[in-house]
C-alpha cells in the first residue's frame, strides 16, 4: 500500500454570436463535483443523455487501454489526489484509492459569465458557449492534438514503477499517471459535447482507441522512450513545461469550455513541473555532495549520476521538447490568433492592441554559416513568442539546481543549450548547432555528440 503525503506543489501561475447548434452547455459556477455518476463531473453530464451514454461507451476502451499501457506495477491503494470541487478547496481532495478504482472525471473551472473575447478579429465580444460553424474544423484539429499527446507520456512511463526510488517518488509517478489520463477525458468531452457534429463524433471514437502506434509514430517525436527516473525527471520538468504553456494559450480562447477546461487542467499540471523541478535537484544535490567527497572521481562508482551526464539527459530533454512547439512561423497559428481560438500566454496582461496587426517580432536563423536575426510580424511568429516565455520559465529552474552546486562549494553549473542544438523541427533542424551557439559541420557534430546528448552506455549505467 503506498501511503506517503502530499507535498508542496509549484505555483501553476493561473488562476452575442450565432452559432450552428451545439450540446447545451451549463451555466453559472458547477464547484461541485457529482461522484454519485459513473464518470464524476461538474458538467451536469446526468441531464443530457445522449452524450452520458456515449462517454459510458467510451469508458470500458479507456479502460481497457489503461490496463493495457498504464501503470505496470500491481497496486491495492495509492495516496492519490482527486478534486471533489473545482473551487480553491475542493480541487486538491487527497485519499487512499485503488489505482483500478479511481475515478477519473470531467472537470470544468468555475464560469465566469462576464468573460469577453480577449484578443484577434472578435476581441470585446462575448466568449462563446457554442462553437461557431467556421470554426469547427480548426478546434477540432487542436482538442484532438491536445487530446492525443495526455495517453503518450503514461505509455512512456508504466515501467518506471518497478525501479521507484523512493516510496514518495512512486506515489508522484501515479499522480502524474492519472492525471494525464483524466487530461484525455477533458479532450474527449469536448469533442463529444460541444463539437456534436457527426465528424466530431467520428474523431472522438478514433482518439478513444488510442492504440499504441497512434503515439510511438508521432510526428513531433513526443513519444521517446522513458528509460530511468532521471529521465522522468526531466521529462516532467521540461516537456510537461511544454504542456503548461500549450494549455495556457488555449485558456485563453474564446470558446469558453475549452478556455475553463485547460484552466483546471494546468492546476494538475502544475504538480506534473512540480516533481521534475524537485526530482533533479535531489540528484544533483546528491552528487554535488559526492563530487565534494571524492574529486575526479567516476560517480557511478560511488552510486551517483555524474555531472556531465545530468547536463547530457537536460540537453536531449530540452532540445525534444523545443520542438513540441513547432516552426518558428506559422501561418495556421496566426489564423488561430486571429480568430479567437488560441492566444499568447497571459494575453489579458500583455500592454498592446491584442490584434498584432502592425506588431513585429526578432526571429533567429541561420544565414551562410551564421545565425543571424530578422525581423517578422508578429502574427506568424507566435510559436517563437510562446517558446521565449517557456524558456525564460526554464531558466528559473536551472538556477534552482545550480544553486546546489554552488552550496557544495563546486564551480560546475548546468546550463540550457543553444535554442538551435539537436532540432529536428523549425529554423534549426537542417542545421547542426552545439550546445553553446556554433553553427557545425556534419564532421563536428559527429566527433562530439556522444559528449552532448546520452549514449546507449550512459543510459543503461543510469538505469542501473
Amino acid at each position: 500500500m503506498l501511503s506517503t503525503s502530499p507535498r508542496h506543489q509549484e505555483d501553476s501561475h493561473v488562476r452575442s454570436r450565432r452559432t450552428h447548434r451545439a450540446a447545451p452547455t451549463p451555466t453559472g459556477p458547477l464547484s461541485k463535483i457529482d461522484y454519485s455518476e459513473r464518470i464524476p463531473n461538474n458538467v451536469n453530464l446526468a441531464g443530457d443523455r445522449r452524450l452520458q451514454r456515449a462517454l459510458e461507451s467510451w469508458q470500458p476502451k479507456f479502460l481497457d487501454w489503461w490496463k493495457t499501457l498504464g501503470p505496470s506495477l500491481p497496486t491495492r491503494d495509492v495516496y492519490l489526489r482527486t478534486a471533489v470541487a473545482v473551487g480553491r478547496d475542493g480541487w486538491a481532495h487527497f485519499d487512499h484509492v485503488p489505482m483500478e478504482e479511481y475515478r477519473w472525471g470531467i472537470f470544468l473551472a468555475e464560469q465566469d459569465p462576464d468573460r469577453k473575447v480577449a484578443f484577434g478579429k472578435h476581441k470585446g465580444e462575448p466568449a462563446w458557449q457554442e462553437v461557431p460553424g467556421e470554426y469547427r474544423a480548426e478546434l477540432m484539429r487542436l482538442i484532438t492534438v491536445q487530446g492525443d499527446t495526455e495517453p503518450a507520456s503514461v505509455e512512456q512511463q508504466r515501467i518506471l514503477g518497478n525501479t521507484a526510488p523512493s516510496l514518495y517518488d512512486l506515489r508522484n509517478l501515479f499522480q502524474v499517471n492519472v492525471e494525464e489520463g483524466r487530461h484525455l477525458w477533458a479532450m474527449v468531452y469536448l469533442l463529444q459535447a460541444t463539437l456534436a457534429a457527426r465528424a466530431a463524433r467520428r474523431q472522438s471514437s478514433s482518439s478513444s482507441e488510442i492504440p499504441a502506434t497512434r503515439f510511438t509514430s508521432h510526428p513531433r517525436r513526443f513519444n521517446e522512450a522513458t528509460t530511468d527516473w532521471l529521465q522522468f525527471f526531466m521529462f516532467t520538468y521540461f516537456t510537461d513545461r511544454d504542456g503548461k504553456y500549450q494549455l495556457g494559450t488555449l485558456k485563453e480562447s474564446a470558446f469558453d469550455p475549452l478556455a475553463r477546461t485547460c484552466e483546471f487542467m494546468l492546476k494538475e499540471e502544475a504538480h506534473h513541473m512540480f516533481v521534475g523541478t524537485t526530482g533533479v535537484q535531489r540528484t544533483v544535490e546528491r552528487t554535488a555532495q559526492v563530487m565534494s567527497e571524492h574529486a575526479g572521481q567516476d560517480g557511478f562508482e560511488h552510486g551517483v549520476i555524474p555531472l556531465d551526464v545530468i547536463q547530457k539527459y537536460l540537453n536531449f530533454q530540452y532540445s525534444v521538447s523545443m520542438d513540441l512547439f513547432g516552426s518558428e512561423q506559422s501561418t495556421n497559428v496566426a489564423a488561430y490568433y486571429t480568430g479567437g481560438l488560441k492566444g499568447r500566454w497571459q494575453e489579458t496582461r500583455r500592454k498592446d492592441d491584442h490584434e498584432l496587426k502592425e506588431a513585429t517580432y526578432s526571429v533567429r536563423l541561420v544565414k551562410d554559416g551564421k545565425i543571424v536575426e530578422e525581423t517578422v510580424p508578429a502574427l506568424t511568429a507566435l510559436n517563437l513568442d510562446l517558446r521565449d516565455e517557456y524558456v525564460a520559465d526554464c531558466e528559473n529552474g536551472v538556477r534552482r539546481w545550480n544553486q546546489e552546486l554552488e552550496d557544495a562549494g563546486l564551480s560546475e553549473r548546468l546550463t540550457l543549450p543553444h535554442e538551435g542544438f539537436n532540432r529536428k523541427v523549425g529554423n534549426f533542424s537542417s542545421h547542426r548547432i552545439s550546445p553553446d551557439g556554433r553553427v557545425l559541420t556534419e564532421s563536428d557534430w559527429a566527433e562530439n555528440e556522444s559528449n552532448w546528448l546520452p549514449t546507449d552506455s550512459d543510459r543503461e549505467r543510469v538505469a542501473a
